[in-house]
């Protein structure tokens, strides 16, 4: 055999040999499964559709309610703010494409799955005018994947659950509990002008000029008197009182038998809005009941958090 035909049958070899590799590959079984399990609930493009979703888990049954850009959760006929961007979260693993493997297309299987209609979790989402998804989320297995399913629908297909930080909780971790809303304009440290603090004890009044901050304080009995105070301990103590939270929201009928009078603190921002959030003692449960006036809802407070906003004014004294 000449080196010419040598050479030629040598590459013939190599490229049978490549092929065979190829084909190994894209046909093999574990390729077949992986492409079988790359899988989405729900079509991302669908999102800005979304107007209502609709979720019942852990015995707890409540909506959640689009209104333009923001959020709102709907429980037991009140309507609550809503966490806009842990709601936005929880749409997006509805979403995003994911390891979702096959394991059943036999009704008599859900059961064993946890997904019967009446024992599964359920998230029901919908457009204007149209139902886009109606999921059962049934049991976990020994590797912490959970079982799910469309309504209506045999097939039962199991991947991570991603489900579990959200589904868990009391419908209260989806609500907006801070007393000062991030998504609202205005609520910096930066744009308050004057912040003054009424209690039995006294009051303090703090005041900002030049960007310098200020702080008077009177006992109820002397007039008042400066302190010389450290100009990042008042721009924290702002800061946490913009970012106060509650745990929960009480029913707003109980305003009238609530005393708000003695313990309340009067922000002024630089925009002129002016917001009065009056403050209960704290009660048997340790928790204090805070009310903005004018606002539509009560929060339910730790008393830590409010032992934070009603300080003494010798915490602020420069070193």
């Amino acid at each position: 055999m000449t080196y010419k035909k040598k050479f030629n049958a040598l590459v013939s070899v190599i490229c049978a040999l490549l092929i065979i590799y190829i084909a190994g590959i894209i046909f093999s079984p574990q390729r077949r499964d992986t492409r079988a399990a790359s899988f989405v609930w729900l079509d991302q493009k669908l999102t800005e559709r979304i107007s209502r979703i609709s979720l019942s888990y852990n015995e707890q049954n409540f909506e959640f309610l689009k209104n333009g850009n923001q959020w709102s959760v709907l429980y037991e006929g009140n309507e609550y703010p809503g966490k806009k961007f842990r709601i936005e979260d929880f749409i997006s693993i509805i979403t995003e494409k994911g390891q979702w493997s096959l394991r059943s297309s036999d009704a008599s299987t859900h059961n064993r799955f946890g997904l019967d209609t009446d024992a599964a979790s359920r998230i029901t989402i919908y457009g204007e005018n149209a139902l886009l998804l109606d999921l059962l989320l049934g049991f976990t297995d020994d590797a912490g994947q959970i079982y799910a399913r469309k309504y209506g629908e045999n097939e039962v297909r199991s991947g991570e659950n991603n489900f579990y930080f959200y589904l868990s909780g009391h419908v209260s971790s989806w609500y907006n509990l801070r007393l000062f809303p991030e998504n609202e304009e205005g609520y910096e440290p930066d744009n308050v002008q004057k912040l003054s603090v009424y209690t039995n004890e006294g009051i303090q009044i703090f005041s900002q000029i030049n960007r310098f901050w200020n702080l008077s304080v009177s006992d109820h009995i002397t007039g008042f008197a400066p302190l010389n105070v450290s100009q990042i301990a008042v721009e924290n103590y702002l800061r946490n009182i913009l970012t106060s939270e509650g745990n929960d929201y009480i029913n707003i009928n109980y305003l009238p038998f609530i005393d708000f009078n003695d313990r309340r603190i009067v922000i002024e921002f630089g925009n002129g809005k002016t917001v009065t959030v009056g403050f209960s003692e704290p009660d048997e449960d340790d928790r204090c009941l805070a009310h903005i006036e004018g606002g539509n809802f009560i929060f339910s407070i730790p008393s830590w958090v409010s032992a934070r906003i009603f300080r003494n004014a010798s915490g602020f004294e420069m070193q």
